[in-house]
C-alpha cells in the first residue's frame, strides 16, 4: 500500500480518502430501513467520484432508494506501519437507469460475490467524504488475540 502521510490529529484529506476508497473492493453501506439503522456489506468500484454497488430487489435496494441520506464505510490495517485507517462517506444514493451508464460501471469490472442476480445498479454520491487514520497500539504477545491483525508484527 502506499504510504500516506498523517495530516494533524490523523485526519485525511479528500484525496486521501478518495485514494483509500480506491485500493477497496469491500464496504458497508448504512441505510434507515422500516425506521432503523441496516448494515450491509457490498462490493464496490468508483466511477465519477462516486461508489457504485449492484444489487437485486430486496430490503438492500428498498432502503437504497428510500433512504436519505446513506452512508458508507470502508475501514484498513497496515500491518508494516502499524496504522489503522477508516474512510466515511456520507450522501444521497440513486439508481443507474442509463444502460451507457451501467456499461461504464462494468467496464470498471464490478462484478458481484453473491450469487443470484444483481440487476441494479445503486450510486452514493457523497456529499461528506472523511477519514482518519492513526497509530495502534503495539500487541501484548501473551494477551492479544490470536486473530488480532497487529499480531503479525511478530512473525
Amino acid at each position: 500500500m502506499n504510504t500516506i502521510a498523517t495530516p494533524p490529529h490523523g485526519q485525511l484529506s479528500m484525496d486521501q480518502c478518495w485514494t483509500l476508497l480506491d485500493t477497496e473492493v469491500v464496504g458497508r453501506v448504512a441505510l434507515i430501513v422500516d425506521g432503523h439503522p441496516e448494515i450491509f456489506p457490498v462490493n464496490f468500484v468508483l466511477e465519477r467520484r462516486a461508489i457504485v454497488f449492484r444489487s437485486a430487489g430486496g430490503t438492500k435496494l428498498w432502503g437504497a432508494v428510500t433512504a436519505k441520506p446513506a452512508a458508507f464505510e470502508i475501514d484498513g490495517y497496515d500491518v508494516h506501519e502499524q496504522m489503522a485507517w477508516s474512510v466515511v462517506a456520507r450522501g444521497e444514493i440513486e439508481l443507474i437507469e442509463s444502460l451507457a451508464e451501467k456499461q461504464a460501471v462494468d467496464a470498471l469490472l464490478l462484478e458481484p460475490w453473491q450469487p443470484g442476480d444483481k440487476d441494479y445498479y445503486v450510486r452514493l454520491s457523497p456529499k461528506a467524504l472523511t477519514g482518519r487514520r492513526f497509530k495502534v497500539n503495539k500487541p501484548d504477545l501473551w494477551t492479544t488475540r490470536l486473530s488480532d491483525p497487529r499480531r503479525a508484527s511478530f512473525e
